[in-house]
Order: structure tokens, then sequence, then C-alpha cells
């Protein structure tokens, strides 16, 4: 857990600054300034280094809390992986919505094979439990993943293999924001 001592500022502001930055697509400047503009920097001076810094420490802190708190998914899911250009270099997104457009999970890698597919079933099923049924696209890595996952879960899983586009799926705009909240995570996590 993070620690909140020898903090220049309240963690009021410190929660308010990461929530405008979570909640909305804003930068860390763009978030600087809102608070300036609130007036909170009257004696101390809030920096946009300040908000990324408080994003690395209090960020893996706040998803854990929030994934306790996130509401059930349908046992109906839809599955797929998508790329994303980021610096030049492909990154591959994982994803799964449920039936009703609800996100369940999802994960950035640099490749896309089996062992990567695999690893993004298990930990949604980690996360939300097994589910009645998925459809997944035709990839061969996805189908292989799901095969594997579904032996050792003793078949318990209806699979259904369609083509299908995530963005006919979630709509347009929501495959947008997708993509922006996994470019300003990737960021964060380098860094």
């Amino acid at each position: 857990m993070a620690t909140r001592k020898h903090m220049r500022f309240q963690m009021e502001i410190v929660w308010r600054c990461l929530f405008l930055y979570f909640k909305y697509p804003l930068s860390f400047r763009q978030v600087a300034e809102m608070m300036r503009e609130r007036g909170v920097t009257l004696s101390l001076s809030l920096s946009h280094m300040s908000v990324f810094r408080w994003v690395i420490k209090f960020g893996p802190e706040l998803e854990a809390k929030f994934r306790k708190h996130k509401q059930p998914v349908n046992s109906s899911w839809r599955i797929d992986e998508t790329y994303i250009r980021i610096k030049a270099k492909d990154r591959y997104l994982y994803r799964a919505v449920d039936k009703f457009g609800n996100s369940i999970d999802f994960l950035l890698t640099a490749k896309r094979d089996l062992k990567a597919a695999k690893r993004f079933l298990k930990k949604s099923i980690r996360s939300h439990g097994l589910p009645a049924k998925a459809n997944i696209d035709k990839s061969g890595a996805n189908i292989a993943a799901m095969k594997e996952v579904n032996q050792e879960n003793r078949d318990r899983i209806e699979e259904k293999w369609k083509q299908f586009r995530m963005g006919a799926v979630l709509g347009t705009q929501e495959v947008r924001a997708w993509r922006w909240r996994c470019h300003l995570r990737l960021i964060v996590i380098r860094n």
C-alpha cells in the first residue's frame, strides 16, 4: 500500500486530482491547471509532475480497490483483440465485453500469440468467474487458448467462433476511448 505520510498536499486534493485524471481524458497539465483555477495552490505550487507522481503512486492501489466494487458481468462474453500503434510499434489490446456491451477486462501486450491470449483469458476468469458462453473471433491463438482454458475448467464454457468486429459490438466511439485509455496507461507504466 502506498504511504500517505510526508505529503505536501492534503489527501483531499490528491484524490480530487486523481479523480479528474482517471474519470476524464485530461493530461497531467490540464489537471494541474484546473486545480490552480479552483484556487488550490495558494501557498504551494501544484505542477503536472506532482499529478504524474500521484498517478504512479496511487494508481495501482485505486485500480485494485475499484476492481472489488465492479458490477457483476453477464455470463455471455465477446472476446476480441485489436492492434494499437504506440510510438511506431504495434501493441495488441485483448478485450472482453458482455452481451450488453459492459467492459469485462482488457490486456495490452507486445505479442499476439497463444501465451498472451491464454494469459488474458485466465486474468478475466480470475476476476469475474467462468462465463457460460464465450464468442471469440477465428484467430488461431484465440481458439487454441480458449480450448486449453476450457479443458482446464472441464469444458464448462460453451465456445463459439464468429467473425465479428469489436467496433460493431462496442460502437466506434468506445473503441476510440479504449485506444486512448490504453495509450495513457502504457505511458504511465513505462515511466
